[in-house]
């Protein structure tokens, strides 16, 4: 009786289908977070549910991860396939193997540098938001071109059952097998790596590079220190100024907390994947704005005490800008913010990346 090889075209199309489910989502997620950071005159973003960028980044960095061990099932369920003599042949299988080179080194770079960026581990010699939103357009320009070439494989082998049947001699794992190990890989990396972005998985959550630790439960991306703001944070100098063309207004911090406060309970979510929740308590922004005679529908940037760097400045869009959930933030959890978390004062608003929450604020401009 024959023997059935565990690989072929059965299991090649089901880890596929489930390796584009997950790299189309991780890169419409992604997508959507970089056009936050850099958005389109086309672009909307809403400011409800509070906790919307939280899903959208927490589900970017879970389908990643979910997509490695899909991406290594793949690899090895074809791994014979990719050394079949002639290697290039005629200008047609040169081009689909070329094709094929493209893709898995595409994957193979936006997988293995994403899974660093969750780690904040900068190997790599370049700057790595550029270099991912870039290579994410070859990557899923291969998806749609692998796609295209084998629909018809993928149609006939999605088609044929997963074994070869009764009559065929299964010594050992079956690729039914196969699938299920497949799918409980994916269950358990996800699992254990999913809890910096989904809170409830935290207590399982064993190789997630953020626990949600840090001062005050918030986990910090970049300290006062490494921004060299110490001394202008705590000078009793200090002011945050609001200026709206010719009109200006500075505050000093006793000045912020004498103002009317307001409390709400905002998530701040991470481009890295981490997310986590508290209570924030300051100034409602449209407040300050209004003293400056600021149209509710004008754009505002927001100037960090941060040395020039790509995140000091920021433009807030007069949509959140207005909302009367975005606080210029002088406490966390009912204490005075630490300065690692943006002392004296920082931006807080709904459905906005951490990146974009600047930090030891000094300036507020209304934008023309």
């Amino acid at each position: 009786m024959p023997t059935t090889s565990l690989r072929g075209t059965a299991v090649t199309a089901r880890v596929g289908v489930a390796l584009g489910v997950a790299i189309g989502i991780c890169f419409a997620t992604g997508l959507i977070s970089h056009l936050i950071q850099h958005p389109q005159p086309w672009f909307w973003w809403p400011t409800r549910p509070v906790w919307l960028y939280r899903f959208t980044q927490g589900l970017h960095v879970v389908s990643g991860i979910a997509a490695i061990p899909l991406l290594v099932v793949k690899l090895w369920s074809v791994w014979p396939k990719l050394f079949e003599r002639p290697l290039f042949g005629g200008p047609v299988r040169a081009l689909e193997r070329i094709s094929i080179l493209v893709l898995v080194a595409s994957m193979i770079f936006q997988l293995s540098t994403g899974l660093l960026n969750t780690a904040q581990w900068y190997v790599f010699g370049f700057f790595f938001t550029t270099a991912h939103y870039a290579f994410s357009y070859v990557a899923i320009g291969a998806v749609i071109v692998h796609i295209g070439v084998k629909l018809p494989v993928i149609r006939r082998a999605l088609g044929e059952p997963l074994d070869d049947g009764p009559q065929v001699r299964q010594a050992g794992p079956t690729r039914r097998t196969v699938l299920i190990g497949t799918w409980l890989s994916v269950a358990v990396a996800t699992v254990v790596t999913a809890g910096q972005a989904v809170p409830l998985l935290r207590r399982v959550s064993v190789l997630a590079p953020r626990s949600g630790t840090g001062p005050q439960g918030i986990p910090v991306n970049r300290s006062a220190v490494a921004a060299g703001v110490i001394a202008a944070a705590r000078s009793p100098e200090y002011r945050l100024t609001v200026t709206h063309g010719g009109r200006s207004r500075s505050f000093t911090v006793a000045e912020l907390a004498a103002m009317p406060q307001s409390t709400h309970r905002l998530p701040i979510a991470c481009v890295e994947g981490w997310s986590a929740e508290a209570q924030w308590t300051g100034v409602v922004l449209s407040r300050l704005l209004a003293e400056v005679g600021a149209s509710p529908d004008s754009d505002v940037r927001m100037i960090s005490l941060e040395r020039p760097g790509p995140y000091s400045r920021t433009v807030l869009p007069a949509r959140h800008a207005r909302d009367d959930m975005t606080l210029i933030a002088l406490q966390i959890n009912g204490a005075t913010l630490n300065l690692d978390h943006g002392y004296p004062c920082r931006l807080i608003a709904p459905t906005r990346p951490g990146v974009l929450q600047t930090k030891w604020l000094t300036r507020i401009e209304v934008v023309p």
